[in-house]
C-alpha cells in the first residue's frame, strides 16, 4: 500500500470509534496545552523584568551614604551623612567608563496649585542626574547647571505628579506651590510606568540641588555639602562591574579609609537584583514546562494502551488481511499511522487549548505572556515523536501476529 493509503485507511480506523480517539487524544491535548502556557507566561514574566531593567537604568549604580550608630543601634543605610557633592566630582574625575556622577538629595513634599494637591517624592538634582537616569522630556526644558547655581525656583514633574496637581492643563509655565515655596513649572518628563513592585516612576518632581539643600529640606547640620545618593552611569552595561570597583576606590581615598576599615557607604547594581529575578524566572518558566511535558508522557502511555486494546479488539481484521496478501510491513505502518494521527492531532489541539489559556490568563488574571512560536513547535514535534515511539510497540505486535493464529482468534 502506498502511504496515502495507508493514512486513509487509518484515518477510517480511527473514525470507526471516535469517542475512544478523542478521550485517546485527551493526555496529549492536555500536556502540549500546558507547555504552551507555561512557557507563555513565564516568557512573558522576563519580558516585563527585562522592561523593568530598561526603566531603571541597565547600566546604573547607586551610592548611598552609610547607617550611622544611636545607643549600639544601627541605623539602616543612608542615615549617616558620608557623601557629598566633592565625592560625586571625584568620581566624575577620577573613575573611567562613567557617562554621568550625579548627586542628590531627596524628600517627600506638599506640592499644591489653583486646581488640586499632591504630596510626592521630590528630588534635589544636577543636570548629571537626568543623564544618570535616562529621563526624557516630553515637553519644556531640563533643569540645567544654571539653575543648580543660582538656586532657581524651578520644577520638572513627572506625568503622574503633573496630572495629580493640574489636571488635563498644560502644567509649563505655570505656578506651582512646592512645600509653601513657589516655584515655576518649567519641564514635563516622558512617561516610564509603574516597577514590579508597583512604584510610580512618573510620581515624581525634580528641583535644582541647591534650591532642594537650602530652601526645600534644610542642610545637614552635620555636612553641609552632603547628599542622598550619587547616581553613577556606567558607558555600558558590560563595564558596571570594573565602574563599581573604580567607585568604591575612589571613595574610600575620599573618605581616607585604611585598608581595615569598612565603606562608610553602599553601591548598589540597580539591575542586578532584577536580573537575579530574570534568572530565577528563566529556571521557573523551564522547571514549569519540564512539569508539564510529564503530561505528554502520561498521554503517550494512554495512546499505546488504547493502540494496544485496539491490536486485541482487531486480531481478525489483521489476520484477513494478511491472508489476502498484507505484508507485516503494511500492517506496522497502518497502526503507526493511527497513533501518529492520534497524537499529531492532540498536538494540534493542545497547542490551539494553550493559546486561548495564554489569553485567558492575560485577560482575567493579569498575567503578562509572550506568545511565540518556539514552544508551540516544539510541543508539536515531541507530541509526534510520542506517537511514534508510544504506538510503535503495539504497531510492531499487530505485524508480527500469525494469519493462522488470527483468523481463529474469537
Amino acid at each position: 500500500m502506498r502511504a496515502p493509503d495507508i493514512l486513509r485507511t487509518a484515518a477510517r480506523a480511527l473514525r470507526g470509534n471516535q469517542l475512544r480517539s478523542a478521550l485517546t487524544t485527551l493526555g496529549i491535548i492536555i500536556g502540549v496545552a500546558s507547555v504552551v502556557v507555561m512557557v507563555a507566561v513565564g516568557t512573558g514574566t522576563q519580558a516585563a523584568i527585562k522592561d523593568e531593567i530598561e526603566k531603571l537604568g541597565a547600566s546604573v549604580i547607586m551610592v548611598i551614604p552609610g547607617s550611622a550608630n544611636a545607643a549600639g543601634a544601627r541605623l539602616g543605610a543612608g542615615t549617616r551623612p558620608t557623601l557629598s557633592d566633592e565625592d560625586a566630582a571625584a568620581i566624575r574625575g577620577d573613575a573611567s567608563g562613567i557617562v554621568a556622577a550625579a548627586p542628590s538629595v531627596a524628600g517627600v513634599a506638599h506640592l499644591a496649585t489653583a486646581i488640586d494637591n499632591w504630596s510626592s517624592g521630590v528630588y534635589g538634582i544636577t543636570e548629571d542626574y537626568l543623564v544618570a537616569r535616562d529621563w526624557q522630556l516630553a515637553a519644556g526644558r531640563l533643569i540645567d547647571d544654571q539653575d543648580v547655581a543660582t538656586g532657581a525656583k524651578v520644577v520638572v514633574l513627572g506625568a503622574t505628579t503633573a496630572e495629580k496637581v493640574f489636571g488635563g492643563t498644560d502644567p509649563i509655565g505655570q505656578m506651582i506651590r512646592v512645600n509653601q515655596l513657589p516655584m515655576e513649572v518649567i519641564g514635563l518628563l516622558a512617561r516610564k510606568g509603574q516597577t514590579m513592585d508597583g512604584s510610580d516612576l512618573d510620581d515624581v518632581g525634580l528641583v535644582p540641588l541647591s534650591t532642594a539643600r537650602d530652601q526645600l529640606f534644610g542642610r545637614s547640620t552635620a555636612k553641609a555639602r552632603s547628599v542622598s545618593m550619587i547616581t553613577v552611569k556606567a558607558e555600558t552595561e558590560q563595564q558596571i562591574e570594573e565602574a563599581i570597583a573604580e567607585v568604591r576606590e575612589v571613595l574610600r581615598f575620599q573618605h581616607r579609609l585604611t585598608p581595615g576599615q569598612a565603606d562608610d557607604f553602599r553601591i548598589n547594581n540597580v539591575a542586578e537584583s532584577a536580573r537575579l529575578q530574570e534568572e530565577s524566572s528563566a529556571a521557573l518558566t523551564q522547571l514549569l514546562a519540564a512539569i508539564a511535558s510529564i503530561s505528554l508522557l502520561v498521554g503517550g502511555i494512554g495512546i499505546m494502551n488504547i493502540m494496544l486494546v485496539s491490536v486485541t479488539e482487531r486480531t481478525r481484521e489483521i489476520g484477513v488481511r494478511m491472508a489476502i496478501g498484507a505484508r507485516p510491513s503494511t500492517v506496522l505502518a497502518q497502526f503507526l499511522a493511527e497513533a501518529t494521527i492520534l497524537s499529531v492531532a492532540g498536538g494540534i489541539a493542545g497547542a490551539a487549548a494553550g493559546f486561548a489559556g495564554a489569553i485567558v490568563a492575560e485577560s482575567y488574571f493579569e498575567m503578562r505572556v509572550e506568545l511565540t512560536g518556539e514552544p508551540v513547535v516544539l510541543a508539536f514535534v515531541f507530541s509526534a515523536l510520542v506517537g511514534l515511539v508510544f504506538g510503535l510497540y503495539p504497531a510492531m505486535r499487530a505485524a508480527q501476529k500469525s494469519p493462522m493464529e488470527a483468523l481463529r482468534y474469537e
